[in-house]
């Protein structure tokens, strides 16, 4: 598969309709071997033991179900997500998981997609914590990296190719991450997010079941910024979680670097079909001046953004969970 129909393998189109599917929210109060013990998350530990969540009635369902959205399943197609069900918090926590073939061996052999073998994204319950890194892959088929974790639940999305299939995964598994939660509350609908200095907005609305041109604007100090660069093979990937269930939308972006008609900004230009109203946060990466940064927005399926401009969540730093052995995208 080239490049642009391979853009399902990690946030970039999305081509599938969403599911009912469990969702567990995040809770105040202490995290650790104790709350896990009586968790029904999605937990696959190091021996690729794990326990499947139960229907969640107050998660948001699709109007239209063709099967199990991407990122809520531990296990799809005969492949396994195993990884340990807790972890300990930390600023570089080494997380390592496996993903198990139909043959319960670990695959060692995967496609490429979007320059990269795997695409890994952390995202703590309450959408908070977003990070999107590419692991180190040892000979025996152990993925790892550190990441930075805090107290409460995390969600980890492996987003592969496995070599020799004919489409790529996501797979999704919970880890619990000890110590006293604070739980953030969802940032409310806004159009604008603000991030190292730069401002991106939103142009478009997500319609349920129905696809959706979204275009997302780049500008630094009030001037469009025209001269994004490549990262990923894209000017800017775009991930999307259903608030509740963190069901995993696919989003596609309009045309590439070097097709000979997609500018380098300031506009980013993606269609997306948003399964059910509710509420949707989304994560976009973009490079600039040889850093990826990450906007972060939530939007509304089913009604329009009435929230005022600058309501997006501030970022700090480089977009958070970059570094030299690992990059967020979408």
């Amino acid at each position: 598969m080239n490049t642009p129909t391979r853009l399902g393998a990690y946030a970039l189109g999305l081509v599938a309709v969403f599911g009912a599917a469990a969702g567990i929210g995040s809770v105040a109060g202490p995290v650790g071997a104790a709350a896990d013990d009586t968790a029904t998350h999605d937990t696959a530990s190091s021996t690729g033991s794990h326990t499947q969540s139960p229907m969640d009635t107050s998660a948001p369902q699709a109007s239209a179900v063709d099967h199990v959205p991407g990122g809520l399943q531990i296990s799809e197609g005969g492949y396994t997500l195993d990884v340990a069900g807790q972890l300990p918090a930390g600023e570089a926590t080494p997380v390592s998981f496996r993903i198990l073939g139909p043959d319960g061996r670990p695959v060692t052999a995967y496609d490429t997609a979007h320059d990269e073998d795997l695409h890994l994204i952390a995202v703590r319950r309450d959408l908070t914590g977003y990070q999107h890194v590419h692991p180190d892959l040892a000979a025996d088929g152990t993925w790892s990296i550190p990441l930075e974790l805090t107290a409460g639940t995390w969600r980890l999305f492996a987003d592969f190719d496995p070599a020799g299939e004919d489409a790529a995964l996501v797979l999704g598994a919970d880890v619990a991450v000890a110590g006293d939660l604070v739980p953030q509350p969802l940032p409310e609908p806004s159009t604008t997010a603000e991030v190292d200095g730069y401002t991106v907005t939103l142009d478009g609305q997500l319609t349920p079941g129905a696809e959706s041109e979204l275009t997302l604007s780049v500008s630094r100090d009030g001037r469009p910024v025209t001269d994004l660069q490549p990262y990923l093979a894209a000017y800017g990937h775009l991930v999307a979680l259903r608030d509740g269930d963190l069901a995993y939308l696919h989003v596609h972006p309009a045309g590439e670097p070097g097709d000979g008609t997609t500018a380098p900004g300031p506009d980013i230009t993606f269609s997306a079909t948003a399964p059910s109203a509710g509420d949707y946060r989304l994560f976009l990466d973009f490079q600039h001046g040889d850093v990826v940064r990450t906007a972060e927005f939530t939007v509304r399926a089913g009604d329009p953004v009435t929230a005022p401009t600058g309501g997006g969540t501030p970022a700090t730093g480089d977009g958070g969970g970059h570094g030299d052995d690992g990059h967020a995208h979408g």
